[in-house]
């Protein structure tokens, strides 16, 4: 059993780097586009990036549960408890915060004609960019829940 924990404790965080890595750079990335094209490439390279994102927050899930199941000590711990609460308020951000924005956004942009990028997409790509710092900001509190384990 021993063994089987250690391989989840490399799972996970081989999953933190591959998940929160590129998840950390997705708000930056669409920041200095000054033309249409350049934002719909930007567009492109997120959705990209997104796959991993998805991916590794999957694999930290279920390896933090289970991990959580093995020494379910884990359970009586604040940083634990606190961490995975954490998790799921960002990983829900996805659905009900971050995609009613981004899709409405990724739809004018495919639909606009011209080079120039409307203001309307400045407007509202300055509020996805803020709620996308906001999970970052939640990302960066659990990692340093699980480096220091405070409580």
């Amino acid at each position: 059993m021993v063994i089987f924990y250690k391989i989840l404790v490399f799972i996970h965080i081989f999953s933190a780097i591959l998940g929160m890595g590129p998840g950390f750079v997705l708000s930056q990335i669409g920041r200095t586009a000054k033309t249409i094209n350049e934002l719909r490439l930007a567009y492109k390279i997120k959705n990209r990036l997104h796959v991993f994102v998805m991916i590794g927050g999957t694999l930290l899930l279920v390896s933090g549960l289970l991990m959580g199941a093995i020494n379910t000590s884990l359970f009586r711990t604040v940083w634990y408890v606190v961490s995975l609460l954490l998790f799921l308020l960002a990983l829900a951000m996805g659905p009900i915060v971050l995609s009613p924005i981004s899709k409405p956004l990724k739809a004018k942009i495919e639909a606009h004609e011209g080079n120039e990028i409307p203001e309307e997409y400045i407007r509202e790509g300055k509020k996805l960019v803020f709620y996308e710092n906001i999970a970052s900001f939640i990302f960066l509190v659990i990692i340093a829940l699980m480096i220091l384990k405070p409580f």
